[in-house]
């Protein structure tokens, strides 16, 4: 697994934590102390106010998880790769996005840019 999976994998495993103490962990695992994260939806910094904004999306839609779709892409500090939302009862997917991350030195995102390519009652 290269620098940029494993950022990936990280970032996953904050979004899909599923209760704050591991989801505060997480974060604090993926992103660096003054990370960002930024989408249509939610600009945020910090691990606190990341781990609120994450926890908001999971009680908006529980019983779900984000997966990775397709490959990481990455060069130099930044990194892009596809995600979709999927109901883990049967397998749909309400919503789907791309994200861009850059890296810090230590390899733990310093900022996510995401998008939104599909939204649900979009």
């Amino acid at each position: 697994m290269n620098t940029y999976e494993a950022a990936v994998e990280r970032y996953f495993a904050a979004w899909n934590a599923p209760d704050a103490e591991s989801r505060a962990k997480a974060v604090a695992a993926a992103w660096t102390e003054d990370g960002t994260y930024t989408d249509p939806l939610a600009q945020v910094s910090g691990h606190e106010a990341l781990a609120a904004a994450i926890g908001a999306a999971r009680e908006q839609f529980p019983g779900c998880e984000f997966r990775p779709t397709g490959v990481v892409d990455g060069h130099h500090d930044i990194a892009r790769f596809s995600w979709e939302l999927v109901v883990t009862a049967d397998g749909s997917s309400p919503a789907a996005g791309s994200d861009v991350l850059t890296l810090a030195e230590d390899g733990r995102i310093a900022s996510v840019k995401g998008f939104l390519d599909r939204v649900p009652g979009a």
